[in-house]
């Protein structure tokens, strides 16, 4: 199997493309395939996190169109497995990554659209009309306050996307102008990256969302696991109540023994009838009450009625340690 068809197999859909749509002509080129980062992306993952980023997109619509107050669009176009740093490489030097915690999860995210962008969102809100070129350089302490009210309401709607799959509560950590810079994750840590077609005035840039794949894990898959029905749940439990009854039926072989000693296999070998085999064993150290060769108890030599028998004694630590 070559490269390109692992490529053409993996569970993931076109890569992040640049801000200026270059990457319209990308979209098939297969990838290399790294077997020391193996997918860890499955197409159910890639299934239930379309569902939770496509919901996403339709409410930042609403919420672009509504604060900017122009015609506004959001769509995903794919959702992809990379590297931290694989994924900082595909951006330009000067771009706009608004960053952000996942609490109750561990790690960052990041929401990451063309600085020019950035500033011609801020021209609508402040009533402009956002065409013709935008400054690109870091933000006045206004022009991020205004751009942190939005960043905000998109944080909030993207909790809501996510609440069927984990509570999650992103809140801005901030802004960073320069990829190399903003330390979002690991290098090698492995991400999530969704990649959107926006659509804001005459304006046609491209944004991405960056989740860290470890955060997610593990309610991914479980939001991948069929579901049961009552009736199903119900004869698990009585499977399982019915099991652990019976175990305490089960009988077990339980031993009572001395404590072992080695002897070399020359001794072995060389016993006759009439040889004495030393134990080593005290004569005031409790016996080994074993099952499975697994020591559970200890015990002392009894009996009950003409049977020999064993007492059960706490475990006073004598036996592997008190020889004669």
């Amino acid at each position: 199997m070559s490269l390109s068809d692992i490529a053409a197999d993996a569970p993931s859909v076109p890569a992040p493309r640049s801000p200026e749509g270059q990457g319209r002509s990308r979209r098939r080129v297969p990838r290399t395939y790294d077997f020391r980062r193996p997918t860890k992306l499955s197409r159910e993952h890639v299934r239930i996190l379309q569902i939770a980023q496509e919901a996403f997109a339709r409410q930042a619509t609403t919420t672009l169109t509504s604060m900017l107050r122009t015609g506004a669009r959001m769509e995903l176009v794919g959702i992809e497995q990379f590297s931290y740093d694989d994924y900082v490489q595909t951006l330009p030097p000067s771009y706009f990554l608004a960053v952000f915690t996942l609490e109750p999860l561990a790690g960052k995210g990041v929401l990451a659209y063309p600085l020019e962008t950035a500033m011609a969102i801020v021209d609508h809100m402040l009533g402009g009309s956002g065409e013709g070129d935008q400054p690109v350089r870091p933000m006045t302490g206004m022009e991020s306050a205004i751009t942190g009210h939005l960043l905000e309401r998109l944080l909030g709607e993207l909790g809501e996307a996510f609440a069927h799959i984990t509570p999650v509560q992103p809140v801005l950590d901030g802004v960073e102008y320069n990829p190399q810079l903003a330390q979002a994750a690991a290098g090698s840590e492995t991400v999530m990256v969704a990649t959107y077609s926006l659509r804001i005035g005459e304006r046609e840039p491209e944004a991405t969302l960056v989740l860290p794949f470890s955060s997610f894990a593990a309610s991914l898959t479980n939001a991948a696991s069929p579901q049961l029905s009552e009736s199903a749940r119900h004869k698990r439990q009585r499977a399982f109540e019915a099991l652990t009854e019976r175990l305490n039926d089960v009988p077990v072989d339980v031993s009572v023994r001395f404590n072992p000693i080695e002897v070399p296999s020359g001794d072995l070998l060389s016993l006759a009838e009439g040889d004495v085999l030393l134990l080593r064993h005290s004569q005031d150290s409790p016996l080994e009450v074993t099952t499975n060769d697994v020591i559970f108890a200890h015990a002392l030599p009894s009996n009950h009625r003409r049977r020999l028998a064993a007492e059960i004694v706490p475990d006073t630590g004598t036996g592997a340690k008190d020889h004669a």
